[in-house]
């Protein structure tokens, strides 16, 4: 083979790895989605049978709409993961096809941004997380 050849397979290999990590942060939001919508559910039924002035039902209105903005966080973050994926399939594809250098280069430096939107998506879910735990610990003190 020619070595210019099978430097540009080595280069299309890097992005294809990371793929991999895509693939499992998807798996671990995906996750966290699930566990969202399991948990809303569960806080809505609940909330539907508490009586009309019970002070839980204070408590209990506002875990689901923090839920709710976690959720669409999650998948927002989902949605730029797979951007991400997309943009690193692209890279290798492009790192084979086409010798001109700096277009692999950008949709890899686009994989890397999405993942940065990702992460960012990600610490804001958890923030949401702590204040829905805190509000939760705050029902526990009063015996709501």
């Amino acid at each position: 083979m020619e070595p210019a050849f099978v430097e540009r397979i080595a280069t299309a290999v890097t992005p294809a790895v990371l793929v991999s990590a895509c693939g499992l942060i998807a798996l671990g939001l995906d996750n966290q989605a699930g566990r969202m919508t399991s948990r809303a559910r569960d806080l809505a039924r609940e909330l539907r049978g508490l009586p009309e002035g019970h002070a839980r039902r204070r408590i209990v209105d506002t875990q689901i709409r923090i839920l709710l903005r976690r959720h669409n966080l999650l998948c927002w973050a989902l949605e730029l993961d797979y951007a991400s994926l997309l943009s690193l399939v692209l890279t290798s594809l492009l790192s084979i096809v086409t010798s001109v250098r700096l277009v692999p280069a950008l949709t890899f430096v686009a994989a890397v941004v999405l993942l940065g939107g990702v992460a960012v998506l990600a610490l804001a879910s958890l923030r949401l997380s702590r204040a829905a735990i805190r509000l939760e610990a705050e029902g526990a003190l009063l015996g709501e």
